[in-house]
């Protein structure tokens, strides 16, 4: 399942307080996906990560009552009331007796003395056991009380996610030319650095902070190997011999229109993160001289970027020009 049907599955499961595993290889964003589901069913998150505890941790410590009877204490990261999602990250990666301490929370809703308010629901994550991470066989009476679901990614998926959280323009487009990059995972190579959606965010991150020239390169190779860095580092180069999105906004009749599919790629990237109502005319001036599938391309995002613009005559008329490579 892509993360778009993976986070509407999570919002029935969670609705209805049923456990349920995800299963992705590392990097693909599980995480993410659940802290967004929090977040737009105004849910509280609590991120635990199995792999860190010991089996005492999730049950607490004892304390002795006024009738010298011995209670046992919860730890505080349990919540203790409201609405949430618990989140056993990485549960499968954990000792065998840390998941066995989860198995009553997630089948009883339960602990010891410890019960999980009614307002929360248990959702667990962990890595595939062909991906050769760290991870123990799920006990088949474990696994037969909880959904599982498979997490894989999707271009479009991370591309629409991606612009709400302010990825570089730089890394969309280069995705966009080279979609297998997204996430490139081979287990049986033993690289310590691979391309995934969590890594490509990196690059992001780093980019935006404008490493000193002489690191770049280091730092995305280290990030997403050595391919995908090299294929990387050669469409910067185009990106940034490319002209200014506000030259060609001044000038869309006149501006050159690239060649190469990778510099193509990068226009339209450049070009639709200016979408606006007044910048409409220009855009679909500069749209008819690309190739045709650029140009539905250069439409669509910006569209994607300010839906606004669908309501001017100059997408309209783009639309109905172009209707026969809509359908």
């Amino acid at each position: 399942m892509i993360p778009s049907q993976i986070a509407r599955a999570l919002a029935t499961l969670v609705a209805i307080r049923r456990p349920v595993f995800l299963w992705g290889a590392p990097g693909v964003g599980k995480s993410r996906v659940v802290a967004q589901v929090a977040h737009g069913l105004g849910m509280d998150l609590r991120d635990i990560r199995a792999v860190l505890l010991d089996p005492v941790d999730l049950r607490g410590l004892p304390s002795i009552d006024a009738a010298g009877r011995a209670r046992w204490c919860p730890p505080s990261f349990l919540p203790d009331g409201g609405r949430g999602i618990l989140f056993l990250d990485e549960l499968n990666a954990a000792p065998p007796l840390v998941q066995a301490a989860c198995y009553q929370l997630i089948l009883d809703r339960q602990l010891g003395e410890y019960r999980l308010p009614d307002g929360w629901a248990v959702v667990a994550a962990g890595n595939r056991e062909q991906d050769r991470a760290v991870t123990h066989r799920m006990p088949t009476a474990l696994a037969n009380r909880m959904v599982h679901l498979d997490f894989e990614t999707d271009l479009d998926d991370w591309l629409g996610w991606a612009q709400g959280a302010n990825i570089r323009p730089e890394v969309t487009a280069f995705l966009r030319f080279r979609p297998r990059l997204l996430h490139d995972f081979d287990p049986a190579v033993a690289d310590r650095a691979f391309p995934s959606p969590r890594t490509w965010e990196y690059v992001s991150d780093m980019l935006a902070a404008g490493p000193d020239e002489a690191v770049e390169y280091d730092l995305v190779r280290g990030s997403v190997g050595e391919g995908a860095a090299a294929e990387f580092a050669g469409f910067l180069r185009v990106w940034r011999d490319l002209p200014e999105p506000d030259a060609v906004l001044a000038a869309p009749h006149d501006a050159p229109v690239p060649d190469e599919p990778a510099a193509a790629y990068a226009i339209c990237e450049a070009l639709a993160r200016h979408a606006a109502p007044d910048t409409m005319e220009a855009l679909v001036c500069y749209a008819d001289r690309l190739p045709v599938e650029f140009g539905v391309l250069l439409m669509r995002d910006s569209v994607r970027a300010d839906t606004t613009v669908v309501e001017t005559p100059s997408f309209a008329r783009w639309a109905q020009a172009n209707a026969h490579v809509l359908l």
